[in-house]
């Protein structure tokens, strides 16, 4: 590599450090996710992005006007063959405090799950309850998971598709036993971009062998039709997914979001009120807000 090369690469990491990090610290401001005096439980899986949020997170820890502590958990699922020491020295490396939680979810997953079955919700719901246990334990305030844009936007189309229903991974939650706050500080970032960043942070990255050999997944199917669509139709991604801090329950048709049988004609203009008559006027998807071209910078 050439020093004029060698300067591009590093201009064009630092320009993506600067990007990942603001969304992130953004979406952390925006969803009010981490308070003085927290202590995140960041899970680490292994994975691009679980490795992106808990490195992107101790940067801005550093940074924070306010003080919150991190301690990185994984689970160990003891998955055949799985790398066990690659993690702890990683975190030892790193000097951050960390907790491997040991629990044989494969081989429940296994014997319960028919082989050729999708192995996704049983494997998730039994994470889910051994990492609650896990946050109790550890005194976590808040549990940080790594799902990015790309991920709120599939979970959108598979629950359209498959279960009729409007509903995403929202970026900060209760979680189902009452007794924790989940956020996903991520939530603005792009998985390119996580993708691009794990190179250049050069994580030591570990497959899931449990499901990385299930490539029919419903996910993988809506992953890649949204793929297809951003590639005919650059901008449309990012407009779908600023619709969704953009919902009008008016005009929709969730009679528990929204009181229908009891809508009454006022008399008085009404900005928000239907316009039936007129013709639907949308920007084309590749006319991307300023606001928005001002986030991804």
């Amino acid at each position: 590599m050439t020093a004029r090369q060698a300067g591009k690469a590093a201009f064009e990491s630092n320009k993506l450090a600067k990007r990942l990090r603001r969304e992130v610290g953004q979406a952390i401001a925006d969803f009010n996710m981490i308070e003085d005096g927290d202590r995140v439980m960041v899970c680490l899986s292994g994975g691009k992005d679980s490795f992106g949020l808990l490195d992107i997170l101790l940067h801005l820890k550093e940074k924070a006007p306010i003080h919150f502590d991190i301690v990185a958990v994984n689970l160990d699922q003891k998955q055949p063959g799985f790398p066990a020491e690659v993690l702890p020295n990683y975190l030892k490396h790193l000097g951050v405090p960390f907790h491997i939680e040991n629990e044989d979810t494969y081989s429940i997953v296994k014997r319960v799950i028919p082989e050729g079955k999708t192995t996704c919700s049983l494997c998730s719901r039994l994470r889910r309850g051994v990492l609650y246990r896990v946050a109790g334990e550890l005194g976590a305030t808040k549990i940080a998971l790594g799902h990015h844009r790309d991920d709120i936007l599939a979970t959108l189309f598979l629950n359209m598709f498959f279960a009729a229903r409007l509903k995403t991974m929202p970026p900060k939650l209760v979680s189902d036993d009452g007794r924790h706050i989940v956020i996903r500080p991520l939530a603005y970032c792009r998985e390119k971009d996580l993708e691009a960043w794990a190179r250049v942070r050069d994580f030591p990255i570990i497959p899931c062998n449990l499901c990385g050999s299930q490539p029919n997944l419903q996910r993988q199917q809506v992953k890649q039709m949204l793929l297809e669509w951003e590639k005919r139709f650059p901008g449309r991604i990012e407009t779908m997914f600023r619709s969704l801090a953009n919902v009008v329950p008016s005009h929709l048709l969730d009679a528990k979001l929204f009181d229908f049988a009891h809508l009454r004609a006022t008399g008085r203009p009404d900005p928000d009120g239907d316009t039936a008559f007129d013709a639907e006027e949308f920007s084309d998807p590749a006319v991307i807000p300023l606001e928005f071209k001002a986030l991804q910078r």
